[in-house]
């Protein structure tokens, strides 16, 4: 399992995604992000699945570019579509083999950049049919691999309009919650950022100890909050004592002849 997010707001792209390979008891490294294209016409493809399935399709697709287009592609949309058209190759060139290994044909990917023709960056997420979906800025978010423990701080505090810095921590935190609670999800951590201002990728990997102090922080503040929470109803339903809570007023009844 993995966890890759792909993110789309209005500065710009981020592409996060855990360097965790699990295979049986084996944990190895590696790196499930890729930039492609030439400098000024890059886009990153983010997956998850069988790391097998990826390294075919991303050398399909690499020798398309070659073969097809030598000053790269113009538009997000045609990567997409290159991509697709790899990824349906080898869904039929493997599937069978797959089928009788008792393994299925289970690669999502999330495709980002702007290209030369594309008037805003765009982000798609490709399912392992080759069809897929973009991003809109109501949802700006895809995600793929160990999704749930992510998603709730994403849906709460995630809008289009937030600026890059918040974006980027909520990035992180969604991380941060899935990796405590999946165990096949883990460091390193690769994130890449496309500002529209610059028209540039910039990516950086990190460890575990490079974000000791954002870690501990988070936990001492999610407790710290959880402790001054308002009162809710279920403390008096289920966790005082009867003799604590205040009495009720006594009524009594009046006969009247």
């Amino acid at each position: 399992m993995t966890y890759c997010l792909g993110i789309a707001i209005e500065e710009g792209l981020i592409a996060l995604s855990d360097g965790r390979i699990t295979s049986g008891t084996e944990v190895t490294q590696a790196k499930k992000q890729i930039i492609l294209g030439q400098p000024g016409a890059q886009f990153v493809i983010m997956t998850s699945g069988l790391r097998s399935l990826r390294d075919k399709t991303v050398a399909y697709l690499r020798r398309a570019m070659r073969e097809e287009q030598d000053e790269g592609y113009r538009s997000i949309l045609d990567a997409v579509a290159s991509y697709a058209k790899c990824l349906r190759v080898v869904m039929e060139e493997d599937r069978e083999a797959l089928e009788t290994g008792q393994l299925s044909f289970n690669l999502h990917a999330i495709i980002c950049g702007q290209l030369s023709h594309d008037r805003e960056p765009a982000m798609f997420m490709i399912y392992p049919e080759g069809n897929w979906i973009e991003m809109e800025p109501r949802t700006p978010y895809f995600s793929i691999g160990a999704t749930g423990y992510g998603k709730p701080i994403l849906d709460r505090a995630l809008t289009f309009d937030k600026p890059m810095r918040t974006a980027l921590n909520l990035a992180y935190l969604s991380f941060d919650s899935t990796r405590f609670s999946a165990s096949t999800v883990g460091f390193p951590v690769d994130i890449s950022i496309y500002l529209k201002r610059e028209k540039i990728w910039r990516s950086a990997r990190y460890e575990y100890d490079d974000v000791r102090e954002q870690r501990e922080w988070w936990n001492s503040k999610l407790t710290e909050l959880a402790s001054h929470l308002p009162d809710g109803p279920w403390l008096t339903d289920l966790l005082l004592d009867k003799a604590d809570l205040p009495a009720l007023p006594r009524f009594s009844l009046v006969r009247e002849d």
